[in-house]
């Protein structure tokens, strides 16, 4: 059964107008963005076999390829590059918001960049979000890449990152492909390798993230360990 052919009270459009769109599903939120499905399937229908294969996840289908997400029936080039596009404007959204406010009080816009960007990638990544004195975002910068189990991190360069971004303050964050969201020996060692390198140029380390699978981000600030 097509979606106009639903009861008013159970059409994702309608719903999202007269609750608003935290009252809709994952599934219901795509379908209301694809109009339409194909034969046979509803635009829900449709949406659901899409996060299906992305793993059931935003974050996953959020950086899926375009030949990844038009290889599902019913999704071609153009429905594939609109996708694309409104995760791109999602990201510039939520960086245009830890621009403009300090992210030691809004602490929720830097945990969904990070899902968006790093949380299923195949390889591990180190990033930095380089501060002013305000804690607003001056710059975001992936520093290192590395394999599936780990990255090198080098402080010697990220000291002068943070010097050539005339930086107060950062906030790292690595991702971990294997899923595990807590930190390792090592990882905690770097942290405080890093926090005492950069202390030496009145740069203060603010937190440290773990970014693993569909969880959310693990901090090691609120966790004590810095």
């Amino acid at each position: 059964m097509s979606i106009p052919d639903w009861p008013v009270g159970e059409r994702p459009r309608e719903r999202l107008l007269q609750q608003g769109p935290q009252a809709l599903s994952d599934a219901e939120l795509l379908a209301i963005y694809l109009r339409v499905g194909v034969r046979g399937k509803s635009a829900v229908d449709l949406a659901r076999e899409l996060l299906r294969q992305h793993g059931d996840s935003l974050a996953r289908l959020a950086q899926a390829s375009i030949k990844s997400l038009s290889a599902t029936p019913g999704i071609g080039l153009a429905k594939a590059a609109q996708l694309k596009a409104s995760f791109e404007l999602a990201r510039r959204a939520l960086q245009e918001t830890m621009r403009e406010q300090s992210l030691m009080n809004a602490p929720d816009p830097v945990r969904d960049w990070l899902r968006l960007n790093l949380a299923h990638l195949p390889h591990e990544v180190f990033v930095a979000l380089w501060l002013d004195n305000q804690n607003r975002l001056i710059a975001s910068e992936e520093l290192f890449r590395g394999t599936l189990n780990q990255t090198s991190v080098y402080p010697r360069e990220i000291v002068k990152s943070a010097l050539a971004h005339n930086a107060a303050s950062v906030i790292f964050a690595h991702n971990h492909p294997s899923g595990a969201r807590e930190p390792s020996q090592a990882d905690n060692l770097l942290t405080r390798q890093l926090r005492e390198a950069l202390a030496l140029v009145d740069v203060r380390l603010l937190d440290h993230f773990i970014v693993a699978g569909n969880a959310p981000p693990l901090s090691m600030a609120e966790r004590g360990w810095l």
